[in-house]
């Protein structure tokens, strides 16, 4: 594991990288808006990613690295990210296919960038369907927009709602709630057995 900064248009950011033996993509990993990229759902999509040949990116946002919680607004997030992404390419990437993924708002970075930053798959986890009570609010466009193969392991009894498959969208649950850290195994599993296939079809 190592850790690189890279400078974006709001500030630095911070990326911890874990190398795969055998490359056969790079996945892009980013936090929650209030929390780490030691989140344990985090910790275990990496490893289960780098077990099967993916190199990962735990991407830390600009305001994380200067010590605030309160996160950047949504177009500040997306940019940092896509900087973050184009750097790692050049420098890190070997010339495999970029992923993107994250956790709650991280998923949704994911989700609203991957067309920009040509990401050839995109992992959610919990993703904030509606904020907590607000099921009018919906986000489900941003998970609507993704063209590309996309896997949401989302919590039984997430406060942030469920989300619904799709043509190019699979959906796991697993018992819990936002923080997914009541099956991590499953976490795991679900991730590895997704990028296996993902994986599979683009070989």
């Amino acid at each position: 594991m190592s850790t690189v900064v890279v400078d974006t248009p709001h500030g630095p950011a911070r990326a911890e990288l874990h190398r795969a033996a055998r490359p056969r993509a790079a996945l892009l990993l980013g936090h929650g808006a209030g929390g780490g990229t030691g989140a344990p759902d985090l910790v275990a999509a990496t490893r289960a990613a780098v077990a099967v040949g993916v190199h990962v990116a735990l991407v830390e946002q600009p305001y994380r690295v200067a010590g605030r919680r309160a996160p950047a607004p949504a177009g500040q997030l997306d940019t940092c990210w896509l900087a973050v992404a184009a750097d790692l390419r050049e420098r890190w990437f070997d010339g495999v296919p970029p992923l993107f993924g994250g956790r709650s708002s991280g998923a949704r970075v994911a989700c609203r960038t991957a067309a920009a930053g040509q990401a050839a798959a995109v992992l959610c986890l919990a993703f904030p369907v509606h904020p907590p009570g607000k099921p009018d609010k919906s986000r489900l466009p941003e998970l609507d927009a993704v063209t590309v193969p996309a896997l949401v392991v989302q919590g039984r009894d997430d406060r942030f709602g469920q989300p619904t498959a799709g043509p190019r969208r699979e959906v796991v649950p697993l018992a819990g709630g936002h923080s997914l850290d009541k099956d991590l195994e499953g976490v795991g599993r679900a991730v590895s057995d997704w990028l296996g296939r993902v994986l599979r079809s683009r070989e």
